[in-house]
């Protein structure tokens, strides 16, 4: 049983996509995948709109589950707060994944924005979540300039609290490149110490789920079938 958290740089980066092409390409090689969102935000009850989880479903046919929904799109403990609602306790994260982690070779754990980002009650973070089950961080970057020093302090955070970082992601990459994202790309495994494990094309997460499926297995397929033995 592996357990694996997918943080990002920063918000909108493409951890979502990324977490579905992870989980589809587990899938494909024949493994039992859960996915994990501890905090939602930005999504009201009953909203039309696409949550994260439904997201990783339509693209991936993972299921997932959700521990909390806030609906203004903020940090999940300021939107906690300002709902009223409850906030997230670190034990109940931690508790999910565990039971998650009893049944299923791969349980992906999706955090909410970077990696410094307060998910609840005491201020835990995704760092923290990692901590507590033994897990490794995937780190989501965006190709463009700034990524660079965004990345780097990323994984300097990751390895000061102690955690693996498993490789890093280019969330999203354009189908024209500029040059700094051209760059970026060389630069990203130099600045960081850590492999590229893959670049998602852009509009990946609009494709169907066997064209996405194809797409992960080609992306992530080497690196799920070596986290998973």
């Amino acid at each position: 049983m592996t357990v694996l958290l997918v943080t990002g740089t920063s918000t909108g980066v493409g951890k979502t996509v990324v977490t579905a092409g992870i989980a589809a390409a587990a899938c494909a090689g024949g493994r039992t995948v859960a996915v994990c969102k501890p905090a939602q935000t930005g999504v009201g009850d009953g909203s039309a709109e696409e949550s994260d989880i439904d997201v990783v479903e339509r693209l991936s046919g993972v299921r997932g589950i959700e521990l909390a929904r806030y609906p203004e799109p903020l940090a999940p403990d300021v939107a906690a707060r300002r709902s009223g609602r409850p906030m997230l306790e670190l034990g109940a994260v931690v508790d999910a994944v565990r039971v998650l982690d009893e049944g299923h070779d791969l349980v992906l754990v999706e955090g909410a924005g970077g990696v410094a980002v307060r998910l609840g009650a005491e201020g835990f973070t995704v760092l923290d979540v990692a901590g507590a089950v033994s897990a490794p961080i995937v780190i989501v970057a965006s190709a463009e300039l700034g990524t660079l020093n965004h990345s780097a302090l990323t994984v300097a955070a990751v390895r000061a609290a102690g955690v693996g970082c498993a490789g890093l992601v280019i969330g999203s990459w354009p189908a024209e490149p500029s040059l700094a994202a051209g760059v970026n790309r060389d630069e990203l495994p130099l600045v960081t110490g850590l492999e590229l494990i893959a670049s998602v094309p852009g509009g990946a997460g609009a494709l169907d789920e066997q064209e996405f499926g194809a797409l992960a297995r080609t992306m992530f397929g080497e690196f799920t079938d070596s986290l998973l033995g």
